[in-house]
């Protein structure tokens, strides 16, 4: 099977730039501090209407946990809904319940409503408490991929379950490599899972044009967070990691 590429992408500036570089699918995403959450209707819209490639959208009203009130389940359908309706190529999305297993009942529905679009179950995978038996129920769901970094805090520290998981996965799922997947380690990914599909965020970050900057003050009030600077992605480790891939490809 041929190795693709996907990109998360925090902007459409990125989102034109990782297509650029020939990467084969973007994560749309937004709120890079809270680990991604939903982009807004018209960012989802332009990239539709600007990009060659597919575009994946997160659906995630918030940053922390995986566990979600009623209230935030109906808001998430209304969003598969709505991004639905502007005929993107997929979500993602992840749903645990307070003992750390999967909620099947909701991703059941999210599913069912999201067809035919594709549905990624997210890094959320990677705080279950039985990756094997989550492995299997997304399966019976109907679920397209699961993006995991091996219950790890980066892919190439979980390369054993990464591993494992694409073994048992059998070409059932799509188990996909993500979190510090860069050109500097994309090989050693490629060749001890042996995935066909690698997620990287390729980041960079770029400063402010402003001339004047207030010290004083944060807008978020996280002296950890520089407002002065935005993410964006490296086209240059874009373009080696797709090269990296062509030669697989071609093998």
């Amino acid at each position: 099977m041929q190795k693709r590429l996907e990109i998360c992408c925090y902007s459409m500036e990125s989102a034109l730039v990782a297509q650029k570089q020939g990467a084969y699918r973007i994560e749309l995403c937004d709120n890079y501090s809270e680990g991604g959450t939903t982009p807004s209707l018209a960012t989802i819209q332009y990239a539709v209407n600007e990009l060659d490639i597919p575009v994946n959208v997160i659906v995630r009203p918030r940053g922390g946990d995986f566990l979600y009130s009623d209230l935030e389940y109906e808001i998430m359908k209304l969003e598969v809904k709505m991004i639905k309706s502007l005929n993107v190529n997929g979500i993602v999305i992840g749903f645990l319940t307070s003992d750390g297993d999967i909620d099947v009942s909701k991703m059941s529905e999210i599913v069912k409503l999201a067809k035919p679009m594709e549905v990624t179950f997210h890094r959320a995978f990677d705080m279950c408490r039985d990756p094997f038996i989550a492995l299997e129920q997304l399966i019976e769901i109907g679920v397209t991929r699961i993006l995991t970094s091996g219950g790890k805090n980066k892919a190439t520290e979980g390369l054993d379950l990464i591993t494992s998981l694409v073994h048992k996965a059998h070409n059932r799922i799509i188990i996909m490599p993500g979190s510090g997947v860069s050109e500097q380690n994309l090989k050693e990914v490629i060749i001890k899972t042996n995935a066909t599909e690698f997620h990287s965020s390729a980041k960079m970050f770029t400063p402010s044009n402003m001339n004047y900057f207030n010290k004083s003050i944060t807008m978020g009030g996280q002296n950890s967070i520089d407002e002065y600077s935005k993410i964006s992605v490296n086209p240059n480790s874009i373009r080696k990691m797709v090269e990296i891939l062509h030669e697989f490809n071609c093998l």
